[in-house]
């Protein structure tokens, strides 16, 4: 056994994977009186949930406070329409019905939260924001979770990973887990998947999803993620459900001198003028404020990048008024990019090749491999939109169309990234696993970014921002509490 092994073989819940799925599952068993085993094959707890900045939530007592005027019945609304009604209905009723008493339950257990916020214009608050360290705001939410797991005499078993799935007759009993070099079997009642999705597996990334992982799509805090819940579950007879379906984004650029969340990466992602390999515009800029849309357009451009291009005038404006897209809960709206020289000077002094300047827009197509008269003409077509007032191709709003004349001109690698997967194992809404006859598997729960059907083809960003955190620790905790009926507690 590993540190926090209290030496038991048997179990009434093992929960798969320590990241806030898992964790919340484990909690939620354990304070209802069951003996829990939570296995993680990382050496430490958090997974991605330790860079996450908040989670979603709807008639929680923070929006209460701020008047906001969103219903339950809302939400479920606008997150289907959003799915076209692809996604499971009872699926995204439990999760909201949910998402109000999971923070303050999450308080009860030392979660801290600094404010329900929006991150695009008139935006909806249902981003409730963690108090935590920028970029790893998360983390102490994870240690408030495991802390009080341990408290409640929750093992929790590191370097374990589970290999296998062990069934007697229909129902889940038992797996084979992985401890010190050695595989064993651990009985139990009923198993909860958490397991973190499949964001490093490059088979399945090709397979699904038509991507060269590392190659044209960057997973971005995603470690060690192979779908190994996924796949345990598939070979129980479980149906397969969200595949192929990630939570895009426009991220960069990359490299020496580039930050993450930095003055380069701001100025990157605002929407100026986005061009493709080639030099030709390819959207509407303004695109960025939704998330979602923003990696869905870059992600149709399958060289797995773009530019970015502006010039003097758009550098002057952003360093003396601020942005118009936030870039992570420390760089929101107005924010002013005094960094941006500075961090401009030392990439260029390393030969960053993802950021470039040049005194013409000749120069700076030469500078970043574009032929100089195709990107000539486009920032042509493009100024003379900006000049009429309306963008004839793309209909972007007057408010963002700005001519690009000033010298010296610009240009930001902006690279298709991704968040995680978001779908796998299908369910239903206890979050129990169902076979391809829509049947339970009894004694088996699948949670987090191991399931599917919370969302249709796209993440949710518009109607319900946070989801993946929220649905993260709700289905945990409604798996969790499903559990505990199934072994009688």
């Amino acid at each position: 056994m590993k540190t926090g092994s209290t030496g038991k073989s048997d179990y009434d819940i093992l929960v798969i994977g320590g990241g806030a799925s898992g964790l919340a599952a484990a909690l939620t068993a354990v304070e209802g009186g069951a003996r829990v085993a939570l296995f993680e094959k990382m050496r430490y707890l958090g997974g991605s949930s330790s860079f996450a900045e908040g989670m979603f939530a709807v008639e929680s007592e923070m929006q209460r406070k701020l008047y906001m005027n969103y219903s339950r019945d809302q939400a479920f609304q606008a997150m289907m329409d959003y799915s076209h009604w692809r996604a499971n209905p009872r699926l995204v009723r439990a999760f909201i019905d949910a998402s109000a008493g999971t923070i303050n339950w999450l308080q009860q257990q030392g979660v801290e939260f600094l404010e329900a916020m929006t991150n695009m214009p008139d935006g909806l608050r249902t981003v409730h924001i963690l108090k935590g360290p920028s970029g790893a705001r998360g983390s102490p939410m994870i240690k408030a979770l495991a802390a009080r797991c341990r408290e409640k005499g929750t093992d929790i078993i590191l370097e374990a990973p589970v290999k296998q799935l062990i069934r007697k007759g229909k129902s889940t009993t038992g797996v084979l887990a992985e401890r010190e070099g050695k595989q064993e079997p651990v009985n139990t009642k009923a198993v909860i998947i958490a397991s973190g999705g499949y964001g490093n597996n490059q088979e399945w990334i090709k397979h699904y999803c038509g991507f060269d992982l590392g190659v044209n799509l960057i997973p971005i805090r995603n470690y060690d993620k192979t779908g190994d819940g996924i796949r345990m579950a598939w070979e129980t007879g479980a149906a397969e459900e969200g595949m192929g379906v990630l939570q895009f984004f426009r991220a960069g650029p990359f490299g020496p001198g580039a930050r993450m969340m930095g003055h380069l990466e701001c100025a990157g992602l605002q929407p100026y003028l986005w061009v493709n390999r080639q030099g030709e515009r390819f959207c509407d800029e303004a695109v960025a404020f939704n998330d979602s849309y923003m990696g869905n357009v870059t992600a149709r451009l399958k060289e797995g990048y773009s530019y970015t291009i502006f010039d003097d005038t758009a550098r002057k404006e952003m360093i003396e008024h601020g942005i118009d897209k936030y870039v992570g809960y420390i760089n929101m709206p107005g924010t002013r990019l005094s960094t941006f020289d500075e961090e401009l000077k030392e990439a260029l002094g390393k030969k960053n090749p993802g950021v470039a300047m040049a005194g013409t827009i000749e120069g700076l197509a030469a500078k970043i491999g574009i032929k100089p008269s195709v990107l000539k003409n486009t920032l042509d077509e493009y100024n003379a939109c900006c000049d009429k007032g309306h963008d004839e191709i793309f209909a972007k709003a007057l408010k963002y169309l700005r001519a690009l004349k000033t010298p010296p001109f610009y240009a930001m690698k902006a690279y298709t990234v991704f968040l995680g997967s978001l779908g796998g194992i299908k369910i239903n809404h206890k979050m129990e696993v169902v076979d391809k006859e829509a049947k339970v598997i009894p004694g088996l729960y699948a949670v987090g970014t191991d399931a599917g059907g919370l969302y249709g083809d796209t993440y949710c960003f518009l109607p319900a921002s946070g989801a993946t955190l929220g649905f993260a620790i709700n289905s945990g905790r409604i798996a969790g509490k499903n559990a505990l009926k199934y072994i009688g507690r």
